[in-house]
């Protein structure tokens, strides 16, 4: 198993009537709610976090790119990663990832991957989402209907980038470049492992087994909602004959630990209501603009979560979220019987741990953060016991000495 500290770094000051007065933490939100002053602690905070985590042995740590928005402060999710080859040593670097359809031209994510994967010498994990309808359609102004040709063109482009010796002429119908060419190359040849981040479109499978990617399925409403489509994925696998690692899937899940199950929610419980109802508090028309799911997905009934659930979530109490599995809370042995179910019931080799959850404070997190580490994740650490010794297509390669961080300062 393989386990990802994963930081959406939302902000922590949204006012109790936040609902209320406002339609939407995406898109329209007023920035002038955004204090910088305030800004400046909270991304060191967040930061600070990422790099406890892998102190206690995480295997990756993670980042991801939104734009105009209070659920996640990253629109460059590159510029945190980069932060982080300085202060880290051995964990992956998970960002998943760059929403490639996005950028003018695409080429500028396959360099900033490869400087990143020399900067942490080779601990680039590079995700490649669609992006959510909000970003990409509401946001950047994406057409919504040419918002995956673009993306298709978009990840060849990189791919040829990092792929050639030579520079070479590239004439796709939304990037011409006469001259491409990827100063620097990555590390890891012939590529960095890839991640694809999914809601629900159902295409996404084939084009994760054609190129040997990680499917990684992003959902807060669970690892029980998830069986279903994670099902389909399998039986996709199945269909194209292709081996079954676990390691070709991937899941988040939001998680609180600690020391008994009625503390779990006395510590964690207003952190989770601010999470679920303001964090995800997004306008209907903004999470799935027409033409940005394709008629396939719409007829298998994968809609936005944002559109479904969410919905719901105002309603929903501790006991809700946690009987129903949206969140795994409780005492170390509660999260750990509840984690195997989610890891065997959806077959899954990388787990994206969401720790911080909403408002947490610092303290919370690190005590959450340490009782997963020591008390949940070592009993998890080899459930594909078949596939531990002979599987290293999805994870990072690095190189066997990078150069130490004190040269630098010599």
């Amino acid at each position: 198993m393989k386990f990802t500290w994963f930081h959406l770094m939302p902000w922590p000051h949204m006012p109790d009537d936040f609902r209320q007065k406002h339609r939407s933490v995406w898109v329209d939100l007023p920035n002038r709610m955004y204090e910088p002053e305030l800004g400046h602690g909270v991304y060191h905070r967040y930061l600070d976090q990422l790099e406890y985590a892998e102190n206690v042995g995480f295997d990756g740590i993670g980042v991801n790119e939104h734009h105009a928005n209070a659920y996640g402060l990253m629109p460059s999710p590159n510029l945190m990663a980069a932060t982080l080859t300085r202060r880290t040593s051995r964990a992956a670097l998970v960002v998943l990832g760059n929403s490639i359809a996005l950028y003018n031209p695409p080429l500028r994510v396959a360099e900033e991957f490869a400087m990143l994967d020399v900067l942490s010498g080779g601990r680039l994990i590079a995700g490649f989402p669609v992006g959510t309808s909000m970003d990409t359609n509401y946001a950047y102004g994406t057409i919504p209907a040419l918002t995956r040709e673009k993306y298709a063109e978009a990840h060849e482009l990189i791919r040829r980038a990092w792929a050639a010796d030579e520079p070479f002429a590239f004439n796709g119908r939304y990037t011409k470049l006469r001259y491409v060419n990827c100063w620097p190359k990555p590390i890891q040849r012939p590529a960095p492992p890839i991640f694809i981040p999914g809601g629900g479109s159902v295409e996404t499978y084939d084009f994760c087994l054609d190129n040997t990617y990680s499917y990684s399925y992003l959902s807060y409403s669970g690892y029980l909602r998830a069986k279903l489509l994670m099902e389909g994925y399998w039986k996709r696998v199945a269909e194209r004959k292709a081996d079954e690692s676990p390691y070709r899937a991937g899941f988040a899940q939001v998680i609180c630990v600690a020391d008994t199950d009625a503390e779990a929610e006395k510590l964690y419980g207003p952190h989770v209501s601010y999470f679920y109802n303001r964090c995800l508090h997004v306008y209907p028309g903004f999470a799935d603009a027409p033409g940005y799911r394709t008629i396939k997905t719409i007829q298998t009934g994968a809609l936005s979560q944002f559109t479904q659930s969410g919905r719901d979530y105002p309603n929903m109490t501790w006991k809700d979220l946690t009987e129903n599995r949206y969140v795994v809370a409780g005492s170390p042995e509660t999260v750990r019987q509840q984690m195997e179910e989610l890891i065997r019931s959806l077959r899954v080799g990388n787990i994206f741990c969401l720790l911080h959850v909403g408002d947490m404070p610092d303290d919370k997190v690190r005590h959450s953060t340490r009782l997963f580490a020591e008390k949940v994740m070592p009993h998890l650490r080899n459930l594909w016991p078949e596939w531990n010794n002979h599987d290293d297509r999805f994870w990072v390669h690095p190189m066997n000495e990078p150069v130490p961080m004190k040269v630098a300062a010599e």
